[in-house]
């Protein structure tokens, strides 16, 4: 059953109709309402078109965080062969908000990470909504120092509210371990690239993505902070949701132009969530073409690279 968003009622309408005629059908063998459904089908196909051909940031807010979206894990079983997970930070404990571990793309091993909110009530409790705490950064940052040391690759894969706040996370030093892997990404020899595949949010998103090549799925969205949490701070009003989504220029359209992410994977029409196989498929062609960008570039040269594109980040906007 799709979930529809709340700007999507016409279309849940539209589509709702469609299957009830079909359910008659099934129901009756002497019924023939495909010539009707048909139609019904071509209506919510505009519909849907109408709904998407602009959609304003706080929708692509509501688009990115859509619970049918694919997740890491969904990337992972699909585009990468022999993964071999790799848990804990050798420190405290394994954080399930963080996958990570070796893997194939294509005939290239790699080294993969990313934040997993889970798919069921059971699985986004235990992954914490791909919030992670200190031990998810500190296994991320073990993770890159294996990469370096066997000169590996590194793919990110972005999906996060932002870090856990909770007081345990806190006390085990939360921003602590956010600014290491933070600077793990900026320090490591080998090519890192990142792909946003839904919220980016805060810190606990630049921790993965201080990438050479950043891309971002169409309708994901990446900022220092969620437009709740900006509206509460600046209008004392969380229903200012919308106002700070515009503000706070979160979508992958506004950060290209910004310089803070190189390029945009397109979506399905209707977002990832309504044909996850063809989203992962581009994202796997993305991330192949930024790692071939990157393959003759040296150590020294990765990480100068790494450290132009961050020093020159906003160029773009002020220019404009």
């Amino acid at each position: 059953m799709t979930n529809y968003l709340d700007f999507e009622k016409p279309l849940a309408e539209i589509e709702g109709k469609a299957e009830e005629l079909r359910a008659l059908a099934r129901a009756n063998e002497e019924m023939n309402v495909e010539s009707e459904a048909s139609a019904l089908d071509k209506k919510a196909a505009d519909i849907l078109r109408d709904l998407y051909k602009d959609l304003s940031p706080w929708r692509k807010c509501q688009v990115a965080r859509h619970p049918e979206r694919p997740h890491c894990r969904d990337y992972i079983e699909q585009l990468f062969r022999e993964y071999t997970p790799l848990a804990g930070d050798r420190n405290f404990a394994d954080d399930l908000a963080v996958m990570g571990g070796l893997a194939r793309l294509d005939d290239m091993s790699v080294v993969v990470i990313g934040h997993e909110k889970g798919a069921d009530t059971k699985s986004r409790i235990e992954r914490n909504f791909g919030m992670a705490r200190p031990e998810g950064y500190r296994k991320a940052i073990r993770l890159m120092e294996l990469a370096d040391k066997f000169n590996l690759p590194v793919v990110t894969l972005v999906d996060t509210p932002g870090a856990y706040p909770g007081k345990g996370a806190e006390e085990r030093g939360q921003s602590e371990a956010i600014a290491r892997a933070t600077e793990k990404c900026l320090q490591i020899g080998v090519p890192l690239v990142s792909v946003v595949i839904g919220e980016g949010g805060s810190g606990g998103a630049v921790a993965f993505a201080s990438a050479n090549r950043v891309a971002m799925l169409e309708h994901s969205i990446y900022s220092v902070i969620s437009p709740e949490g900006c509206a509460s701070i600046l209008w004392k009003d969380a229903e200012k949701m919308r106002e700070a989504a515009e503000a706070l220029r979160l979508t992958a359209q506004d950060l290209t132009k910004l310089g803070v992410a190189d390029r945009i994977i397109n979506e399905p029409m209707g977002g990832a969530h309504r044909d996850p196989k063809t989203t992962i498929t581009a994202v796997g062609k993305a991330i192949t073409a930024m790692l071939s960008e990157l393959s003759a570039k040296s150590r020294d040269e990765l990480v100068a690279d790494r450290r132009k594109k961050f020093l020159s980040m906003g160029d773009k906007g002020l220019a404009a």
